[in-house]
Protein backbone atom coordinates (compact mmCIF):
# COMPACT_ATOMS: atom_id res chain seq x y z
CA UNK A 1 0.00 0.00 0.00
CA UNK A 2 1.31 3.47 -0.83
CA UNK A 3 1.81 5.58 2.23
CA UNK A 4 2.45 8.91 0.52
CA UNK A 5 0.99 10.60 -2.57
CA UNK A 6 1.51 13.73 -4.59
CA UNK A 7 -0.91 15.51 -6.90
CA UNK A 8 0.01 18.30 -9.31
CA UNK A 9 -2.81 20.24 -10.93
CA UNK A 10 -2.12 21.98 -14.25
CA UNK A 11 -3.86 23.55 -17.23
CA UNK A 12 -2.60 22.81 -20.75
CA UNK A 13 -2.39 25.61 -23.32
CA UNK A 14 -4.94 25.47 -26.12
CA UNK A 15 -3.72 23.20 -28.93
CA UNK A 16 -0.82 21.77 -26.90
CA UNK A 17 -2.44 18.62 -25.48
CA UNK A 18 -0.73 16.19 -27.91
CA UNK A 19 2.68 17.72 -27.25
CA UNK A 20 1.99 17.64 -23.51
CA UNK A 21 1.06 13.95 -23.66
CA UNK A 22 4.35 13.19 -25.45
CA UNK A 23 6.35 15.09 -22.82
CA UNK A 24 4.52 13.36 -19.97
CA UNK A 25 5.23 9.95 -21.57
CA UNK A 26 8.95 10.85 -21.61
CA UNK A 27 8.70 12.12 -18.02
CA UNK A 28 6.94 8.95 -16.82
CA UNK A 29 9.47 6.74 -18.66
CA UNK A 30 12.31 8.65 -17.00
CA UNK A 31 10.73 8.13 -13.57
CA UNK A 32 10.43 4.33 -14.01
CA UNK A 33 12.63 2.51 -11.54
CA UNK A 34 12.80 5.47 -9.15
CA UNK A 35 13.27 4.07 -5.66
CA UNK A 36 9.98 4.08 -3.75
CA UNK A 37 7.78 5.12 -6.70
CA UNK A 38 4.79 2.80 -7.00
CA UNK A 39 2.96 4.46 -9.92
CA UNK A 40 2.30 7.70 -11.75
CA UNK A 41 -0.92 8.64 -13.46
CA UNK A 42 -2.13 11.58 -15.54
CA UNK A 43 -5.85 12.29 -15.38
CA UNK A 44 -7.89 14.82 -17.34
CA UNK A 45 -10.21 16.79 -15.07
CA UNK A 46 -11.60 19.17 -17.70
CA UNK A 47 -11.11 20.12 -21.36
CA UNK A 48 -7.67 21.64 -20.64
CA UNK A 49 -7.17 20.60 -17.03
CA UNK A 50 -4.91 17.78 -15.87
CA UNK A 51 -3.66 16.27 -12.62
CA UNK A 52 -0.53 14.18 -12.24
CA UNK A 53 -0.77 11.69 -9.39
CA UNK A 54 2.18 9.87 -7.86
CA UNK A 55 1.95 6.96 -5.42
CA UNK A 56 4.99 6.50 -3.18
CA UNK A 57 6.23 3.95 -0.67
CA UNK A 58 6.92 6.70 1.87
CA UNK A 59 7.67 10.40 2.30
CA UNK A 60 11.42 9.81 2.21
CA UNK A 61 11.15 8.30 -1.29
CA UNK A 62 9.39 11.32 -2.74
CA UNK A 63 11.84 13.64 -0.99
CA UNK A 64 14.78 11.82 -2.62
CA UNK A 65 13.09 12.00 -6.05
CA UNK A 66 12.05 15.66 -5.78
CA UNK A 67 14.83 17.05 -8.03
CA UNK A 68 14.12 14.39 -10.67
CA UNK A 69 10.38 15.18 -10.57
CA UNK A 70 10.97 18.93 -10.83
CA UNK A 71 13.28 18.38 -13.82
CA UNK A 72 10.52 16.36 -15.50
CA UNK A 73 7.87 18.97 -14.77
CA UNK A 74 10.19 21.67 -16.11
CA UNK A 75 9.96 19.98 -19.55
CA UNK A 76 6.17 20.49 -19.63
CA UNK A 77 5.94 23.95 -18.04
CA UNK A 78 6.18 25.78 -21.42
CA UNK A 79 3.02 23.92 -22.50
CA UNK A 80 0.99 25.03 -19.47
CA UNK A 81 -1.22 28.06 -18.86
CA UNK A 82 -1.01 30.00 -15.64
CA UNK A 83 -3.53 28.77 -13.08
CA UNK A 84 -3.23 32.01 -11.10
CA UNK A 85 -0.55 34.64 -10.38
CA UNK A 86 -0.06 33.13 -6.92
CA UNK A 87 0.33 29.53 -8.13
CA UNK A 88 1.93 29.93 -11.53
CA UNK A 89 1.43 27.00 -13.92
CA UNK A 90 1.25 24.17 -11.37
CA UNK A 91 -0.54 23.56 -8.09
CA UNK A 92 1.36 20.78 -6.28
CA UNK A 93 0.24 19.12 -3.05
CA UNK A 94 1.40 15.99 -1.25
CA UNK A 95 0.68 14.10 1.92
CA UNK A 96 0.31 10.78 3.67
CA UNK A 97 -2.43 8.32 2.76
CA UNK A 98 -4.82 8.32 5.70
CA UNK A 99 -7.50 5.99 4.29
CA UNK A 100 -7.70 3.49 1.46
CA UNK A 101 -10.44 1.13 0.32
CA UNK A 102 -9.65 -1.70 -2.07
Amino acid sequence: MPTFMNVVRSKVKEGKKDELMKKFKEFFDNMKGTDGLISMKLIQTGPNNMCTIGEWKDEQSIAKARDKMIAGLDTVRPLLDEISPELGVTDPVSGPVIMEDK
